[in-house]
């Protein structure tokens, strides 16, 4: 790692920002697959610990809050009789939480879809936050125990439930990938005073949306799933990274940093690959 260049780094990590497979980045940097896969594991790991220790006493006030489905290694039905016990192997869900107002990602976790995730995640979301706040959710159960644990009663918590019926494809093949018909939505008021104009998760799902989009694991019915725990996390690590403090954000017109006085700045590639020193 320590023949590469500042300028081969910075090449490298604007293909992986951009959505570029590891197998695609190595066509075009002419760099070896498994540099480039230390490169992205290291980078992903400081972006990681820059972004803990940096993303502190935000003044969000409106949060929105989803989970995104993802696989390692091999789906959960998949998974061979060996690696059954392996905590790291199967279905991973990625809970994400999003400023309404600045458009920030403060937090993730990367775990599992049940109750002891949903608290890692929403005690890590209240601990980051230096004001009371809103928040919404989807009606995923864990999120209210989650949610009471973690901020009390100092929180406005609501949930936008929705309701799904059949949308007459269920004997078409293509249907089988195809989300359910939302047939509407149930505003639920859990804790403290929510304002119902602002109950919506709308903002989660789109950043969730902006995730498959810019990440090749999270490609749907493809190869390009990660094999590895640790690559899954670098990979999000740094995506997320690059979103809060690099890309301007087309209706801000500013990096979600800047506009919650993270940063004064919008940092380049070059930054962020800096971090390795």
């Amino acid at each position: 790692m320590n023949r590469l260049s500042t300028d081969k780094r910075v090449r490298i990590v604007s293909c992986l920002t951009e959505g570029c497979s590891i197998r695609s980045t190595v066509r075009m940097t002419g760099a070896a697959k498994n540099t480039v896969t230390k490169l992205a594991v290291e980078i992903g790991m400081a972006c990681d610990q820059y972004q803990r220790e940096t993303l502190r006493d935000l003044p969000c006030k409106r949060l929105q809050v989803d989970e995104i489905w993802s696989f390692v290694y091999a789906k959960a039905k998949n998974v061979p009789d060996d690696k059954l016990t392996d905590p790291t192997v199967g279905d991973v869900w990625t809970w994400t939480a999003i400023c309404a107002d600045t458009k920030l990602i403060p937090t993730w976790h990367v775990g599992s879809r049940d109750a002891d995730s949903a608290y890692v995640f929403i005690q890590d979301l209240a601990d980051r936050m230096a004001n009371r706040i809103q928040l919404t959710s989807d009606g995923h159960t864990p999120y209210i125990s989650a949610v009471d644990k973690a901020f009390g009663n100092n929180v406005d918590y609501a949930m936008l439930v929705k309701l799904y019926g059949p949308d007459g494809n269920q004997d078409k093949l293509e249907a089988r990938y195809s989300p359910g018909k939302v047939n509407g939505t149930r505003k639920r008021r859990i804790k403290g005073d929510p304002n119902p104009v602002h109950v919506s998760t709308s903002y989660a799902e789109r950043a969730n949306l902006s995730m498959r989009m810019s990440m090749r694991r999270f490609t749907r019915l493809t190869n390009a799933f990660s094999k590895k725990i640790e690559n899954h996390c670098a990979a999000i690590a740094l995506y997320f990274m690059h979103y809060n403090f690099a890309r301007i954000h087309m209706t801000i017109k500013q990096t979600p940093a800047q506009v919650a006085d993270v940063d004064d700045k919008r940092w380049s590639i070059r930054d962020i690959v800096n971090l390795l020193d």
